[in-house]
């Protein structure tokens, strides 16, 4: 059995962190489903981007922009017919799954990151339009994001919810989309709506890199992570989330993100060989997907205790390192990064689409 596959058997699903109009027509993805037992995708403005710039797009986006189709309205019709493609292809699973599994993600504008109100809008118009049963709409994590979070969710809209680092980050996650379900119960609705909460690992060790002693380098996106899970396991415990899935709700699923190594001297299977757990999901890129697929190895399950997370942290802060402190940064730095991506985006869509038209 090879190693994605007995990770899948384990209980984790392996999404990938990818979609190109190239990979859906040589039939890569479904290579990636059939052979590498992927259930579902994510995908940002960064990933369309450099498919942009490489030309997988240049006869559609001539096309639309002869129409007079530029800007922002032009990526989410380039993206929308993607992932649309894309949900085709993974609705087997979600049938098979009843909706666990076999989703596909589209994010909304990172520039509506801190505005609350332009992303519910955004979110519940991208979802009608995509028309799609299995796709999630990404929306930050911010302090701004989360009311978002929780409107869209008690309008019924699947939910990814992007950029979290800490524990206290994804429980404020959690919260919002309990809230959005609890609010569907009190009306009379169905409380099963879709949501994952994306977290973040390998941006916390690149943060620390040079500044903790050797043998703790590559160790903090693990600690992290296992007090993430912790939360995770506690909150699915509790007496208000039975109270939930007592009245038909479905917990929202822990997912990991940004889980391609980014030390050469680390082993590039890291963030998948030690984020190991039941009913979460890892989305990693071509090449963490290809390595660990050649030659990774499943590890321990993550204990839902914890494991040794506080003791790791402690010598963490005795190095000098704020985890609180640096989680908000990281959060803040992710928000920005996907705006410049984005601004990057459109530079290329509006230049390629008036060069081609």
């Amino acid at each position: 059995m090879k190693p994605t596959q007995a990770l899948h058997a384990r209980g984790q699903s392996l999404w990938l962190d990818n979609i190109t109009r190239s990979m859906l027509e040589s039939g890569q993805l479904q290579r990636f489903i059939d052979r590498y037992s992927v259930t579902g995708l994510t995908s940002n403005p960064s990933i369309f981007d450099k498919a942009i710039a490489s030309g997988d797009y240049d006869a559609a986006i001539a096309e639309k922009a002869e129409r007079g189709i530029t800007g922002e309205d032009l990526f989410f019709e380039l993206a929308i017919e993607d992932l649309r493609r894309a949900a085709g292809m993974f609705r087997p699973v979600h049938h098979r799954t009843d909706g666990v599994d076999g989703w596909v993600s589209l994010e909304v504008s990172p520039l509506l990151a801190y505005d609350t109100q332009q992303t519910v809008a955004a979110a519940r118009t991208l979802h009608r339009r995509a028309d799609r049963p299995n796709l999630l709409i990404k929306i930050p994590g911010t302090p701004e994001g989360l009311p978002a979070v929780e409107e869209a969710i008690a309008s019924g809209v699947p939910v990814n919810v992007t950029l979290l680092f800490s524990a206290g980050q994804y429980q404020a996650a959690a919260e919002a989309f309990l809230r959005g379900v609890e609010r569907r119960i009190e009306l009379g609705l169905d409380p099963n709506v879709g949501s994952v909460a994306s977290v973040f690992m390998s941006r916390w060790d690149a943060a620390v890199a040079g500044q903790v002693p050797a043998g703790l380098r590559n160790r903090l996106g693990l600690a992290m992570g296992l007090k993430v899970y912790q939360a995770y396991r506690q909150l699915m415990d509790s007496d208000r989330w039975q109270r939930a899935a007592n009245a038909g709700a479905r917990f929202q699923r822990l997912l990991w993100a940004s889980t391609s190594t980014k030390d050469p001297s680390a082993p590039d299977t890291l963030y998948v060989h030690c984020l190991e757990a039941p009913f979460t999901i890892n989305t990693m890129p071509d090449a963490t997907l290809e390595a660990f697929f050649g030659h990774g190895d499943i590890g321990q399950p993550m204990p839902a205790d914890g494991g040794d997370a506080s003791q790791l942290l402690a010598q963490f802060a005795a190095a000098g390192v704020d985890v609180t402190a640096l989680a908000a940064k990281l959060q803040a730095d992710g928000a920005a990064s996907f705006v410049q991506a984005w601004n990057d985006l459109m530079k290329h869509i509006n230049k390629q689409g008036s060069s081609l038209a």
